[in-house]
């Protein structure tokens, strides 16, 4: 994992606190369980009830009245004592990762991939295969359909300990109706009802969401960002797009759309990389993309010319920086993030060379540089971070606090 981190000058402030408040109001009891849950899954060394009630300002007898629930369910558990060094020491509560689990799906032009995760997200089961060509969806959902019931038959975890399904897709979705609309690299698929096929085929309950978005969400629950509230991450895979936090909210937009990069000029797709590498004799015909899961070969062999010294690979890789750069601070100094994590196959790829020209871009930003830190990270999480945030997108909706839950209507 790379970390540059750009620092203003101490101010003095205390650190904002990463975990959200609860209510006292009646009638609210789910949401402040989901809060209760947060805060004890984001300490992983373990919260007392009385730190639980600083933290979430909820009342001692509401934090007893949950935790007995959380206990109770076995979601949660007690894991040892703490020695405040006055009275009796206090005990401690810890999530309980085997508890609870959930499937991720991510449909990607190049390969589809399946995971299963626990409850802390971490990866359990995996499987991948290349995505067919040729627009035969029914049959690819069943084929998607199949490596689900496998992963959770072969891992043994009975059925009523898996949460649901998360599929994450490229954009543009209809996030209400679970459609597919028109995939760029995913021809042949049209408008598809994706969620609720593979719901059908599949017996659970499921959830579909740009690949971007599931990515930022797999971030804050089990990757490079679970301390941060504000947060951009940028995907860089047979597409890119950006998945964006402000104030530990996912910003999805009016359709589920959010996060289409094309404006900002850092927009770009493996097959572009790879024409362009031909275009210029970098690399030969034979790299010619017929396929999106052709592309892998040729950033490769590019990759690897622009390590070897080949000034035109490495200047196509220049330019892709420069562009993204341009990109994330531009969108990192709207939004005011504090941590912009980067991720996907391609970013994996390239990563290295990439971050020596966008580290210095972010930290030349005059807004970041004056106003608070800013951490660039690469992902925790590895390629499969759009199946991990699939899996995660059911975890964060049955167990994060929600604020949009408290509306009426």
């Amino acid at each position: 994992m790379t970390t540059n981190t750009v620092r203003p000058p101490d101010t003095g402030r205390p650190e904002k606190r990463t975990i959200r408040r609860g209510t006292n109001l009646p009638r609210m009891g789910d949401f402040n369980e989901s809060v209760i849950l947060d805060a004890i899954r984001r300490h992983p060394a373990g919260l007392s009830r009385v730190e639980l009630a600083q933290a979430t300002g909820l009342s001692a007898q509401t934090v007893s009245n949950i935790t007995r629930r959380l206990l109770d369910q076995g979601v949660a558990r007690e894991s040892g004592k703490q020695n405040t060094g006055s009275g009796k020491p206090r005990t401690l509560l810890e999530i309980v990762p085997t508890s609870r689990y959930a499937v991720g799906v991510h449909l990607d032009p190049a390969v589809i991939t399946c995971v299963l995760v626990d409850l802390l997200g971490t990866v359990v089961g995996h499987r991948s295969k290349r995505t067919p060509s040729g627009g035969d969806t029914d049959g690819t959902v069943a084929d998607m359909a199949a490596s689900v019931r496998s992963l959770v038959a072969e891992s043994g975890i009975e059925d009523e300990r898996v949460l649901g399904l998360g599929i994450a897709a490229p954009g543009p979705i209809d996030a209400s109706a679970g459609w597919v609309v028109d995939p760029p690299e995913l021809p042949g698929w049209g408008r598809y009802p994706l969620r609720d096929r593979l719901s059908e085929a599949t017996g659970l309950p499921a959830l579909l969401d740009k690949d971007v978005t599931a990515a930022v969400v797999a971030e804050r629950w089990a990757g490079a960002a679970t301390e941060s509230r504000n947060l951009l991450f940028f995907y860089l895979g047979t597409g890119s797009g950006m998945g964006l936090v402000v104030e530990d909210t996912v910003l999805r937009g009016v359709s589920g759309n959010a996060g289409e990069v094309g404006g900002l000029g850092a927009a770009c797709s493996t097959r572009t990389l790879v024409d362009e590498a031909i275009a210029l004799g970098v690399l030969g015909a034979e790299y010619t993309v017929l396929d999106p899961a052709d592309a892998q070969r040729g950033l490769e062999r590019l990759a690897a010319l622009a390590a070897e010294g080949d000034a035109q690979a490495d200047g196509i890789i220049e330019r892709l920086a420069i562009r993204i750069g341009r990109g994330v601070c531009a969108a990192g100094t709207l939004l005011d993030v504090d941590t912009i994590v980067f991720g996907g196959p391609t970013w994996l790829l390239l990563a290295h060379r990439l971050l020596a020209t966008i580290e210095p871009m972010v930290a030349r930003s005059p807004f970041v540089r004056a106003t608070h830190p800013t951490t660039v990270v690469t992902t925790t999480l590895g390629e499969n971070v759009a199946a991990v945030g699939a899996a995660s997108l059911v975890l964060d909706q049955a167990l994060s606090a929600q604020p949009r839950s408290l509306l009426l209507g």
